[in-house]
């Protein structure tokens, strides 16, 4: 046992579907047995999770992987963070599931950083219960940069068809637009470049999705294609990567899809995350980028409005999950 992976699991926002969706990816036999897995969070809610979710397996209150307890057919749990149960706002944000899922995350995240694991999972939290409970954070990004000390990271969604990094985030179309840069676009390749590796992509081929229809049509349609990502692609291509573009959007992920590219390069956030949450709305994963640890997440939100009543699916945490093991698997042998 102690030759796997060791993965810890944020407990992710209590009042949202993060428990329940855990314990029901855990019911996945090959899937338990593929790592060892140790549960963040709080013993009680996860004891209600289970039964919410008809779960069988024991829930077994854990020190660490290295608890004598500790075992491959337990749910096992570091019951480190404390909140009533009772005094949750259960399908709805709350300071007290806010302060409780970002504890969570800071204990987990420094096990990770302390290499007491391997690979952090984390489940969806509140943007607003964050907030609610005074925490000075936006969300898990922010929150995870402080803690690892960076400034930047990047977003990668991950599919069994595509894989796809952003350039850019959370911000209007506009500020996106003029936010990219040569140097924006070259640093989220470098950043990207790791996780790669670790996905099993030596020398993984690249292509930088398009800005405007056409690539810009010549100029007919905006120069921004030729101005800034051109060049970009140019100065990765003389390093020796394998890395084209611009090339339409309106092609470039089909033409991933087919096994062209191993990674596209999306300029905003909607031309990456459309193709995969159509591919795969429930079985997408985010993976951070630009982190000094492997850090996965189900690829949505804490679903408030079908918390609690054994309605959440638990697909994508599965994929979280089998990503983190196969990662922190080729991260340990380099």
């Amino acid at each position: 046992m102690n030759s796997l992976p060791r993965i810890v699991i944020t407990m992710g926002d209590p009042a949202g579907i993060g428990p329940e969706v855990i314990v029901k990816a855990l019911c996945d036999d090959e899937l338990r047995r593929s790592a060892q897995f140790l549960i963040v969070g709080n013993y009680e809610v996860f004891a209600q999770a289970r039964k919410i979710a008809q779960v069988n397996l024991p829930l077994v209150k854990v020190a660490g992987f290295e608890d004598p307890s500790f075992q491959l057919d337990n749910l096992n749990i570091l019951d480190a963070v404390d909140t009533d149960f009772r005094k949750l706002a259960l399908g709805n944000p709350s300071p007290e599931s806010g302060k409780a899922a970002a504890h969570a995350i800071e204990i987990a995240t420094k096990m990770v950083l302390k290499k007491e694991a391997d690979a952090l999972v984390t489940a969806p939290i509140s943007k607003q219960a964050l907030k609610m409970a005074g925490i000075p954070y936006a969300g898990h990004t922010e929150f995870l940069s402080a803690l690892c000390k960076v400034t930047e990271t990047r977003m990668m969604l991950i599919c069994d068809e595509l894989r796809v990094v952003h350039a850019t985030g959370h911000m209007s179309l506009r500020d996106a637009i003029n936010a990219l840069t040569v140097e924006r676009i070259v640093r989220t390749v470098e950043l990207s470049l790791p996780a790669m590796y670790w996905l099993g992509f030596e020398k993984p081929k690249i292509a930088v999705a398009a800005l405007n229809p056409h690539a810009g049509e010549g100029g007919m349609f905006g120069d921004e294609d030729e101005c800034i990502v051109r060049p970009a692609v140019e100065q990765l291509q003389a390093r020796g990567l394998e890395i084209f573009g611009p090339i339409p959007a309106d092609s470039v992920f089909w033409r991933a899809r087919n096994g062209e590219f191993d990674l596209v390069v999306a300029l905003y956030h909607d031309q990456g995350h459309i193709p995969v949450k159509v591919l795969a709305f429930d079985r997408g994963v985010n993976v951070t980028v630009g982190l000094p640890i492997i850090r996965t997440s189900p690829d949505h939100g804490v679903a408030f409005d079908i918390a609690w009543q054994n309605k959440a699916r638990a697909a994508s945490m599965k994929a979280a999950l089998n990503l983190a093991v196969q990662m922190a698997r080729r991260r340990t042998v380099q």
